[in-house]
This record gives structure tokens, sequence and C-alpha cells, in this order.
């Protein structure tokens, strides 16, 4: 699958940036995220505006800054976590603007995998080096997703982190905490029918996990990571298994080793169609996107998407993309 750059070429540094920025934080917070952001943006004689939007809100202020950032050939700016960045994706992506991110969260997999500071000084310094850059993202019925989509046990697991970092506080031992419990608690086996081209196979799993991150692939030890490169995207699947083996299903994890256990499957793929078996009358699913829980209709088509995010990255990965997507000389 070939992935067109369109509308790089939009872009304009002189145009204002609009930042989104998660008000949902405290107080002192919001006004240290808004001075840093002010104080580079001063410093660089550069224009922006910055919106302050409140969870329920985001979705719709995504939308609204995506489209002036489009009329103005300028970038919306992400300013939080995975559900923030995710959300401002969405919207990026739709109008066909460019995307910066100031990374506010917990393990920053979207950041990092593109060499992104996840500090807030040095994430504005990059920002305001940037260029746009065309990056993979993948799609579940024409949503968004950076990092990876998921049904079954992994939206569980997402739920119980937030409802343990709601009473413990947000950390990475917290998370793996909840992860850990999570876990090794009694859960329900999903049937589904997956479909890629001609193929389909009926299976049952704890769990469908979709990703589209290779850094956090690579720290799972999948064997998928590298064909993140090549156009795809990566499925990984439990089979059935008691508690026990669940247990060791986690060290596994944590050691990078999951690939190795012969209890997982995993394959990568450019196109696929789940058929869940849901109750008699339901219609949707539950399904993680990013790091959100949510429901979406059955069936659910996972792919990569034909058109590319442009993402702002330093000067120094804009160069290097165009150059490589550079028609060669006769």
């Amino acid at each position: 699958m070939e992935i067109q750059a369109t509308g790089a070429n939009a872009f304009d540094t002189a145009a204002p940036l609009l930042f989104i920025i998660n008000a949902a934080s405290g107080r002192h917070d919001v006004e240290a995220t808004r001075a840093a952001i002010e104080a580079a943006l001063g410093a660089a004689g550069r224009r922006a505006e910055l919106r302050f939007t409140r969870p329920e809100d985001l979705a719709h202020g995504a939308r609204a800054a995506a489209a002036s950032a489009r009329e103005a050939r300028g970038a919306v700016v992400a300013v939080g976590g995975d559900g923030t960045i995710s959300a401002v994706a969405q919207a990026a992506h739709a109008a066909g603007c460019a995307m910066g991110v100031v990374p506010q969260g917990t393990f920053n997999y979207f950041a990092r995998t593109h060499g992104l500071p996840t500090e807030i000084g040095p994430a504005l310094q990059a920002l305001l080096q940037a260029a746009p850059v065309p990056v993979q993202v993948g799609l579940v019925n024409e949503r968004v997703f950076l990092v990876n989509a998921s049904l079954g046990l992994y939206p569980e697991l997402l739920q119980d982190r937030e409802a343990y970092k709601a009473r413990f506080g947000r950390s990475r031992l917290v998370a793996f905490a909840a992860a850990l419990v999570s876990l090794l608690s009694p859960h329900r086996q999903l049937r589904l029918r997956i479909e890629r081209g001609s193929s389909v196979r009926d299976i049952r799993t704890a769990t469908l996990f979709v990703g589209n991150n290779r850094l956090q692939l690579e720290q799972l030890g999948l064997a998928e990571a590298p064909a993140l490169d090549a156009g795809c995207i990566a499925a990984v699947m439990l089979r059935p298994i008691g508690a026990f083996s669940m247990l060791g299903l986690c060290l596994r994890g944590a050691m990078g080793s999951l690939g190795e256990a012969d209890t997982v499957e995993s394959f990568e793929f450019q196109h696929m169609i789940v058929r869940p078996r849901i109750a008699l009358g339901r219609r949707k699913v539950k399904v993680a996107i990013d790091g959100e829980v949510g429901w979406m209709p059955a069936p659910l088509e996972f792919q990569v998407s034909p058109r590319p995010l442009l993402l702002l990255k330093p000067a120094a990965d804009a160069a290097a993309a165009a150059a490589a997507t550079a028609p060669e000389s006769p």
C-alpha cells in the first residue's frame, strides 16, 4: 500500500498554531502549561491561539481548530495525554491539516516513536522548528488510531486502570498493578469471525489487540514491529488460558518476550474485518482506541489508512522524509 503525502506542501510556517489544551488538570497545571507555551512562542516570535477545552467538548473543539488550521494553512497542536492527542489526530486527519504534539501523558508511545520530546520545554522548541511529515495511522470503522485499538480483555483492563488511577494516583506502578489484577480476574472469551481477503477464521480469544506503534510492539517482543514501516499494522490474539498462564504472559510482556509464548498469536495485515458474536439485540461492541474506551457498531473494519497524518516533526526528520519521497532525476 502506498501512502500519499497529500497536503504537506500547504503548511505555512508563518501561519498561527492552534493549541488544543486539556483543561481537566488542576488550575496550577493549566496555568503552568499556558505560561510555558506563551514564553516559548514569545521568544520565537510565533503567532498562536490557545484553546482550553473540557474532555466532554474535546472532539468538537478539535474539529473546529482543525478546520481553522486548514483554512489558515497552519497546524493544530494537541497538548495533553493519549485521549487529547487521539481526538486532535482524528480531527486533523479528517481536515487534512498538519498536527503537532506536546505530550503530557504517562507512556507517550506516539511521541516517543516519532522522536518527539516528552518534556514540555524541549517539546515546544522542537515544535517551533518542525515541518509536516506523513506518518501512518490505523483505522477502525473509519476512526483513527495512533497506537492501538482493541476489544475484549484490553478495554476492561483500561477501565480498571482508570479506576485505580482515580483512587491511587497516576503512575506507571499504579497502571501495572491495575493490569495485573485485571489479567488475573475471571474474564469472558470473545468469539470472533476474522476475514482477511479470501481467508475466513472463527476463533475464541480473550482479547484482540491491533497495534500501530513500533515502540510498543518492540517492548512486548513481537516480531511484527518492523512491518509497521512497510505499510502494515499488527494483530495480537491470546488463546484461551487460565489465570496461572495469564500471569506468565504478564511476565513475558514485562520482559519483552511476549511473542515467544505459544499461547500468543500475532500477524501483520493491511485490512481485516472482525465480526464478533454478540448478544441478541445488541449491535455494538466495547472497543478501546488509544486508551479511550467506547462502543462501536459491529462488524469492525481494521485497516491502514490510505491517507497519512501530517505530523510536525523536527526539521531533520522532515528533510529526510522529503528526500525519501522525492522523484529520482532522469
